[in-house]
C-alpha cells in the first residue's frame, strides 16, 4: 500500500460531532477514535472450490481468529487469547492483562478497535468478555477504509452478530489458582424469521485476586560500590466484576436492503487494597517507606450503532452507519503514607470524575464496474468529547492542600477515501486507495493554557497479491503504507501527575502541548505457499521509517524527578516472520490425528538520537515464538500452546533503561463431550509459573539507579460447562 501521509499544521474546523453520554477512564485522556463499521476486507481475488479463506484470498490479506479459537482454552481476557497468536506479544503476565502489541511495539504503535472504531480513552479492552466476541481480525497493513493510525497494525475486535437459525447457549463456569478466584457465565440467544434475526450476548464476570509484586531498588556510584538498596514487600487485594450485554436486531427491508441495530453495554466495578512495606538497608529511607491504599473504579459504557445497507442499481450499494457512545467513569484513590523522621504522617486522597460523549457517521459507496472490478469511496466523520474533574487532598499535621482541576478535551476528525479492487488476471490482484484525515485536538486544564493540536493526513495505499503461474499453491504479497501515530491528549496537556516517593524510577508526570504525530513509511512482503486449506507456510519481512519519535524525557527540576514525552528525531523498525501450520496426515498419512502450528518473529529497530546498544523502539520484544498442537478423536479434544518472549535491556534515553525478563509460557486445554449439544473445557494457563521482571534504570556520570519489580507466575485452572439447548 503505497501511503503518502503528509502532516500539515493547518487543520479543518470540523463539525465536533458529539454529544452524546460518555467517558472516561483513569489518568489518562482521550485520543482520536475512529473509523469503519468492520474490518476492511478490501477484496476477494478469485472464488475458489474451497472454502474461503480471507488471509489466503484477499487482496490486502488479514487473520482472522474465529470465535472457536477465542474460546478454545476458556480465556477471561482478550490478550490471553491474542498473546497465542503468531506475531502478537504482550507485555503482562497471563491472566493480568497487558499491552497488546504487534512487531514488538507497543504505547499505541498497534491499534486496536472495536467493530472498526476506537474504544473511548480509559476503556480497557480486557475488561472486555471473550464471550461477547464473535471474531477478531488482525492485519498487519494499512487499508484506506480503516484509520492509518496504526504503524505496527489493526486489531478489530467485532461483536457478536445475528445468528443465521434458532441458537441457544449457556456457559457456565469457574476457574482457580494460588490467590485467584474467577467464576462467570457466558448467555447466548438467537433465532430468525423470514425478514428479521435478533441476539443477545451477556456476560457475567467476577475475579478475585492476592498477588503480591515484591520490589527491589538499588543504586552505586561511577565505581560500583553500593550507594542504595531498599526492598518492597507489598499484599494486593483486588476485586473484579463486569456484566457486558451485547444485543443486535437485523431487518431485512424491501429491494433487498437491511437495517441493524447493535449495542455494547459494558458495566465494571474494581476495588483493591494493597499494604507496602519499604526496608532501607542501605542509603536513606524514602519519605513514606510503608503505605495504604485503596483503589475504587466504577466504569460504565454503552454503544449503540444503526446499521443501514441500501442495494443500488447495476449491483451498486450504499453502507452508512450511525453510532454514539457514552461512557462515565469514576475513581477514588485513599493513600496513606506512614510517618517517618523524613516526612510527617500524610494522608492523600483523589477523586476523578471522567465523562466522554461520542458520534461517529461512517458511509462506505461501492460499485462493480465489471465483475472483477470494485470501486468504492466512502467517509468517517467522528466527534469525542472527555471532561474530566480531579480533587486531589493531601492532610498532614502541617495542614491540608487541596488541588481541584478540571479539564477537557474535544476530538474531531473527518476522513475521506476512495478504493479500486481490480482482479486484473488469475494470477494478479491490485488494491489501490487514498484516504484523507483531518485531526483537530483542542484540551483545555486548570491553570494551563488551552492547546490546540491540528494536522492533515494524505495517505496513499497500495497492495498486491500475485500467485505464481502454473502453481497452485504459492503467492506473493506486496503492501507499501504510510502510517501515523497522533498524540494522547493527556501527552499534550500540561498537567503534573505526582507521584508520592519521589525518585528517577518514579518520577512525576507532565503533559507536553508541542508534541507532533510520528510518521511512517512502510514496507510488507511476504511469500505464502498452501498445501490445502488447512496448511500453509508463510514468510513474511517488514521495515517502517518513522519520523518525529515520541520518547519519554527524564529530568532534575525544583527538587523533583519529571518525565515528559517529546519528539526526538527519526527511528527505523524491522521484523521478519516465519509461520507454518498444518495435520500431521499432510507429511506423515498413518500418524495421529494432529494439527499443529508454529511462528517465530525476529524484530529489530533504533532510534537515531539514543547513544550506545540497546536502543530499541519502547522496549520492542526482540524475539517471540509460538508453537501449538491440536487433537481430536470421538467426543474428546485436547492441545497445548507454547509461547516464548524474548526480553533484555531497552535503552529508552541517554539516562534512561528498561529491562523486561524472558518468558515462557504453557497452556492446555481439554475438551469432553458428553453428549449432543453437552460438552465441558478444561483449560489451564501459565502451567510454567514463571515470574515477571520488569526494571527501570536511571544513569548518569555520577551513579546508577534501578527497581525491579517481580509478578510472581501462577498456575490458572478453569472449567466451562457448555450446553445447546
Amino acid at each position: 500500500m503505497i501511503r503518502h501521509l503528509r502532516t500539515d499544521r493547518w487543520c479543518l474546523p470540523l463539525v465536533a460531532l458529539g454529544a452524546m453520554n460518555a467517558v472516561a477512564a483513569q489518568e489518562a485522556v482521550t485520543v482520536v477514535a475512529g473509523n469503519r463499521q468492520e474490518a476492511a476486507r478490501p477484496s476477494v481475488v478469485e472464488v475458489r472450490g474451497a472454502a474461503y479463506d480471507p488471509r489466503r484470498d484477499d487482496t490486502a490479506a488479514r487473520i482472522v481468529v474465529t470465535q472457536e479459537e477465542i474460546v478454545k482454552y476458556g480465556d477471561t481476557t482478550i490478550s490471553d487469547v491474542l498473546r497465542r497468536q503468531p506475531g502478537i506479544t504482550v507485555n503482562g503476565a497471563p491472566g493480568r492483562g497487558g499491552e497488546i502489541r504487534m512487531r514488538g511495539l507497543g504505547s499505541g504503535y498497534t491499534q486496536i478497535l472495536l467493530n472498526g472504531e476506537r474504544a473511548p480513552a480509559g476503556f480497557s479492552i480486557d475488561s472486555l468478555a471473550p464471550g461477547v466476541i464473535e471474531r477478531i481480525e488482525i492485519l498487519r497493513a494499512a487499508s484506506a477504509e480503516l484509520s492509518n493510525e496504526a504503524i505496527a497494525g489493526t486489531i478489530n475486535i467485532i461483536l457478536k452478530r445475528s445468528a443465521s437459525k434458532a441458537h441457544r447457549e449457556f456457559k457456565p463456569a469457574i476457574g482457580s489458582g494460588d490467590g485467584y478466584l474467577m467464576p462467570g457465565f457466558n448467555l447466548l440467544l438467537s433465532d430468525r424469521t423470514v425478514s428479521r434475526s435478533y441476539s443477545i450476548a451477556i456476560n457475567g464476570v467476577y475475579n478475585k485476586i492476592r498477588r503480591s509484586d515484591p520490589a527491589v531498588e538499588y543504586g552505586a556510584d561511577a565505581s560500583g560500590a553500593p550507594l542504595l538498596e531498599r526492598r518492597t514487600s507489598n499484599r494486593y487485594d483486588s476485586i473484579f466484576r463486569g456484566l457486558f450485554i451485547v444485543p443486535r436486531v437485523t431487518w431485512t427491508l424491501a429491494g433487498g436492503d437491511s437495517l441493524s441495530l447493535q449495542s455494547l453495554i459494558n458495566l465494571t466495578r474494581f476495588a483493591q487494597d494493597s499494604r507496602l512495606r519499604t526496608t532501607t538497608s542501605l542509603g536513606a529511607a524514602p519519605p513514606y517507606p510503608d503505605s495504604d491504599d485503596a483503589i475504587r473504579d466504577q466504569g460504565d459504557m454503552a454503544r449503540t450503532e444503526l446499521n443501514w445497507i441500501h442495494k443500488l442499481e447495476r449491483g451498486a450499494k450504499l453502507d452508512t452507519k450511525l453510532s454514539a457512545t457514552v461512557f462515565n467513569n469514576g475513581s477514588e484513590l485513599d493513600q496513606g503514607g506512614f510517618a517517618t523522621d523524613a516526612a510527617p504522617a500524610l494522608r492523600r486522597r483523589v477523586d476523578l470524575d471522567a465523562r466522554e460523549r461520542g458520534l461517529a457517521w461512517t458511509g462506505k459507496y461501492t460499485y462493480p464496474a465489471t465483475t472483477a472490478h470494485a470501486i468504492s469511496a466512502g467517509w468517517d466523520a467522528n466527534g469525542n468529547r472527555r471532561t474530566e474533574d480531579r480533587v486531589q487532598r493531601d492532610s498532614s499535621v502541617l495542614g491540608t492542600d487541596v488541588i481541584a482541576e478540571a479539564s477537557q478535551a474535544e476530538v474531531a476528525r473527518l476522513a475521506l477515501y476512495a478504493q479500486d479492487e481490480w482482479t486484473i488476471s488469475p494470477h494478479y490482484a491490485l488494491y489501490m486507495g487514498a484516504r484523507w484525515e483531518g485531526i483537530r485536538i483542542h484540551s483545555e486544564a486548570h491553570a494551563s493554557e488551552a492547546v490546540t493540536s491540528t494536522s492533515r493526513i494524505w495517505s496513499p495505499v497500495l497492495q498486491m497479491l500475485y500467485k505464481i503461474p502454473d502453481t497452485k499453491s504459492n503467492q506473493l504479497r506486496l503492501a507499501l503504507t504510510r502510517t501515523y501515530k497522533a498524540p494522547a491528549v493527556n501527552n499534550l496537556t500540561p498537567r503534573r501527575l505526582v507521584s508520592l516517593n519521589n525518585s528517577p524510577t518514579e518520577p512525576d508526570r507532565i503533559g507536553n502541548p508541542t508534541l507532533q504525530p510520528e510518521l511512517a513509511l512502510g514496507i510488507d512482503a511476504s511469500y505464502q505457499h498452501y498445501w490445502d486449506e488447512k496448511s500453509m507456510l508463510s514468510v513474511s519481512v517488514s521495515t517502517r521509517e518513522i519520523e518525529n519519535y515520541t520518547r519519554t524525557a527524564l529530568s532534575f527540576a525544583n527538587g523533583r524527578w519529571v518525565g515528559q514525552p517529546i519528539n526526538d528525531g527519526d527511528a527505523r523498525t524491522h521484523s521478519i516472520e516465519l509461520e507454518t501450520r498444518f495435520p500431521l496426515h499432510t507429511f506423515w498419512k498413518s500418524g495421529p490425528a494432529l494439527d499443529l502450528r508454529a511462528s517465530v518473529s525476529r524484530n529489530w529497530s533504533r532510534v537515531a538520537t539514543v547513544p550506545g546498544p540497546d536502543n530499541r523502539i519502547d522496549q520492542q520484544t526482540p524475539l517471540s515464538a509460538v508453537a501449538g498442537v491440536d487433537y481430536r478423536t470421538g467426543a474428546l479434544g485436547a492441545g497445548a500452546t507454547y509461547t516464548f518472549k524474548n526480553g533484555g535491556t531497552v535503552r529508552i534515553a541517554d539516562n534512561l533503561a528498561a529491562y523486561q525478563s524472558v518468558r515462557r509460557d504453557l497452556d492446555a486445554y481439554l475438551t469432553w463431550r458428553l453428549g449432543p449439544g453437552d460438552q465441558l473445557r478444561f483449560g489451564l494457563s501459565n502451567i510454567l509459573q514463571q515470574d515477571q521482571i520488569t526494571e527501570r534504570t536511571y544513569l548518569s556520570a555520577t551513579q546508577t539507579r534501578s527497581r525491579a519489580v517481580t509478578a510472581s507466575g501462577t498456575m490458572l485452572g478453569r472449567v466451562t460447562w457448555e450446553q445447546t439447548f
